[in-house]
């Protein structure tokens, strides 16, 4: 089995577990519901049994894992109710974080902004037709673009948050883009909301990233109700 490459050296152990851990549960590298088995593991990412183990832990309280009562940890499961309280937090969180980003926002916040869209539509311009969010260095550009956006808030607990919930969500769109059967064009999206965040609209740019999120999490049902009724093989 080829190992997965982890993160920089310099980093403790289990800050190099959780981040790796992370990514590939993100991705949708393990199935949600999947048994994670620390010896398994061990064997992936070529790490020992303690930073794992505290790496998982540490995913259980982000939203990602699940323990299993004396048997170790599965991936968090993906359904509707999970979905529609997802969106529900992010609505609250990711909208109030804006709104003080906005606020707060200086001259640098605005060209990391402008950099971070333009560096998107490079590579969505790159990508042949297809679920974009599949594309790992899409999707790191579309971390970066949000994150970016919201840099700006003052509350450092409001960013810790929004990066946890943009991370949980990030695992359901991938699904979502596996099992549906058209693409959603996001470009026209993001231009909207980042223009609407550079004019300082905040009222705009909050309706914009709330339809943003709410087309998330259509797309989820959609994907979960076409499995739930598709016929057997």
């Amino acid at each position: 089995m080829i190992q997965e490459t982890l993160a920089p050296e310099a980093l403790p152990l289990t800050e190099q577990a959780c981040l790796a851990l992370r990514r590939a549960i993100v991705r949708g590298d393990f199935e949600p519901g999947q048994r994670l088995r620390v010896e398994e593991l061990q064997r992936r990412f070529g790490l020992s049994s303690s930073p794992l183990r505290e790496a998982l832990s540490r995913l259980v309280q982000q939203g990602l894992v699940r323990t299993l009562e004396n048997r170790g940890f599965r991936v968090a499961p993906i359904h509707a109710d999970a979905m529609r309280d997802l969106t529900r937090l992010r609505l609250m969180i990711e909208t109030e974080t804006l709104r003080d980003a906005i606020e707060h926002g200086d001259d640098l916040w605005e060209g990391r902004v402008v950099a971070a869209h333009h560096n998107l539509a490079l590579v969505e311009k790159r990508l042949a037709s297809g679920p974009v969010v599949l594309d790992d260095d899409w999707s790191d550009r579309h971390r970066s673009l949000h994150l970016g956006i919201y840099s700006a808030c003052s509350s450092p607990l409001l960013l810790g948050l929004v990066e946890n919930l943009f991370d949980q969500a990030e695992r359901f769109r991938r699904f979502s883009a596996r099992h549906r059967q058209t693409d959603r064009s996001k470009n026209d999206e993001h231009r909207r909301i980042v223009d609407a965040v550079l004019a300082r609209d905040t009222g705009q740019a909050v309706e914009l990233l709330r339809r943003h999120i709410s087309g998330t999490e259509r797309n989820v049902l959609d994907a979960l109700h076409a499995m739930e009724t598709a016929p057997a093989s």
